[in-house]
């Protein structure tokens, strides 16, 4: 196990410094001390990185992936959370790919104009009504 600086924990994961600093004021991960002026992380809060990462790209909050982490650092994660989150995602697909779907409609509808196209004008009073 190797202890890394903040410099070669941003290069490895991608992230700059100022992010990586951020999450540890979050409470997200834990430097173990100072190297110089550098704050020093084990290497395995890469691993740790790379879950909030993948949290982050599911959509969570960083208060809600930092309730996914035992006090001793492991992870904790409530299957239910993970379950309501991908029920959520796929409200979101289904949305996205509608409108997807109207918009390629729309591109190669052979109406005269989109206001004279009953596909567009089920999209329109979809919108007019707000989010569903």
């Amino acid at each position: 196990m190797a202890d890394l600086d903040i410099s070669e924990v941003s290069k490895r994961s991608g992230l700059p410094a100022s992010t990586l600093r951020y999450y540890e004021e979050k409470g997200l991960i834990t430097s173990i001390g100072r190297r110089g002026l550098a704050r020093v992380f084990e290497d395995t809060v890469l691993e740790r990185l790379a879950l909030i990462a993948v949290g982050r790209a599911a959509g969570f909050s960083l208060d809600e992936i930092a309730g996914m982490f035992a006090p001793d650092g492991r992870p904790r994660i409530d299957r239910r959370l993970l379950t309501a989150k991908a029920d959520e995602l796929d409200a979101t697909i289904s949305k996205l790919s509608a409108m997807r779907d109207g918009l390629r409609h729309a591109a190669a509808c052979p109406a005269p104009s989109h206001a004279e196209c009953p596909t567009f004008r089920r999209i329109l009073r979809a919108a007019e009504s707000g989010p569903a």
